[in-house]
């Protein structure tokens, strides 16, 4: 359920494309650094994001380093880290482990289930590290796996329970900016996860799996419908994002939130069209 925060790259400067990407391979190296090889498995856009937010408020140090490595042997690339990168690639890790688990317990991908035995180890330094942020993440989860198993079909319940998650993440320290960072995180959250359901719509009619999307979608509306109900996620996130004092990165982030977040979105109905052509001509 990430990788939905992501980048219009045409729209970005070089510079800044540059900037991005080595924030970018900063979170990746230092998860290399934590888990290893796996550690990179974990890597994603919305972390990313975070990064780049939090670095920008708490105007952090960063370090930079250009190298090689396995993914770009033959050219260079310079990667930025500091505090905050550490932090994330923590959330990373933390994330990950539970989808694997979750995955694992649900579907009993094997994959899966290897996954989680190897960040299992890495998330206890991590829960030492963060008891109260692993046991709202604990929770909240619970929570989600408790209203998706009851098949409940309000479609803001469970979708407030995955933005309440992100929000606990976002909220790096507990200072002036917490009330902002909150609302940024969750209806970011609250976002992702209703693209997320919106793009598994069809494949979760056809196997049964949990959707909050299933009630509405024969709807004549259903497409607006889940158009503005992202604006509407989209619209309080990035009130709360104005008000935040960023200045090195806030045009590479109002990217993300206000071009970005709508690639995915993008693709999905030109899927959703594409599926829904193919299925006329064959009624037809």
């Amino acid at each position: 359920m990430f990788g939905y925060v992501l980048i219009n790259k045409p729209e970005l400067k070089i510079r800044e494309f540059e900037i991005y990407r080595s924030y970018y391979c900063g979170l990746c190296h230092a998860l290399k650094d934590k888990c290893g090889l796996f550690g990179r498995a974990t890597l994603n856009y919305d972390m990313t994001f975070l990064v780049m937010l939090l670095s920008d408020l708490y105007d952090e140090e960063d370090e930079t380093e250009c190298s090689r490595c396995m993914v770009h042997p033959v050219h260079k690339h310079c990667s930025r880290r500091n505090r905050v990168t550490e932090y994330c690639a923590d959330m990373c890790v933390l994330l990950s482990y539970y989808k694997c688990v979750d995955d694992w317990n649900d579907e009993k991908k094997l994959t899966k289930g290897i996954m989680s035995k190897i960040l299992k180890r890495k998330c206890r330094k991590i829960k030492e590290r963060y008891p109260e942020k692993t046991g709202v993440v604990e929770d909240k989860l619970q929570e989600m796996a408790t209203i998706e198993k009851s098949e409940a079909t309000h479609i803001d319940k469970v979708a407030r329970v995955f933005g309440e998650l992100m929000a606990e993440i976002f909220v790096y320290k507990d200072d002036i900016w917490k009330a902002d960072l909150y609302k940024v995180g969750f209806y970011l959250g609250k976002y992702i996860y209703l693209l997320d359901a919106y793009e598994d719509i069809r494949a979760d009619l056809k196997s049964g799996a949990y959707n909050p999307f299933k009630e509405i979608y024969d709807n004549d509306d259903f497409e607006k419908q889940v158009l503005n109900l992202l604006l509407l996620m989209i619209g309080e996130c990035t009130d709360a994002f104005e008000r935040l004092p960023l200045v090195e990165n806030v045009e590479i982030l109002r990217n993300i939130l206000y071009s970005g977040v709508w690639v995915r979105f993008g693709k999905a109905k030109v899927a959703s069209d594409a599926e829904s052509e193919e299925e006329f001509k064959e009624e037809n």
